[in-house]
């Protein structure tokens, strides 16, 4: 019976009381196994408000719509992303030129057809 007394006694001398939730940890713990929270001050709250570095106009969705709107202006924004590797950056400029390119013509070819048309009506 002493033998458990001792034995619970020193179990209870290495536990701590977290500050967070109230329950019984080890004394050398530094985040909470019941309730997740950190014990050197840092709570979860406080690691996820911490800066991560990612930019909004490295968002995939930012970089397409700017892609859609501005064509080959936005290739600071895929060449900058430090997300995209070396060859998804290649495989999108190359697209991107090849499809300006073809917009180009087909533009010119609309324009060409009206002013045929145009000339046509005799104006």
């Amino acid at each position: 019976m002493q033998e458990q007394n001792r034995a619970a006694s020193n179990q209870a001398s290495n536990m701590k009381k977290c500050p967070f939730c109230a329950e019984q940890i080890q004394a050398e713990a530094i985040k909470c196994r019941y309730c997740g929270e950190f014990l050197n001050g840092f709570g979860r709250a406080d690691v996820r408000s911490k800066p991560t570095g990612k930019k909004w106009y490295h968002a995939t969705p930012a970089v397409v719509v700017a892609l859609l709107c501005l064509g080959p202006l936005a290739f600071p924004l895929v060449w900058m992303n430090p997300r995209y590797k070396p060859l998804t950056k290649v495989v999108i400029t190359a697209i991107v030129i090849v499809a300006t390119i073809i917009f180009m013509y087909i533009i010119v070819w609309f324009y060409q057809r009206m002013f045929q048309r145009l000339d046509a009506l005799g104006m």
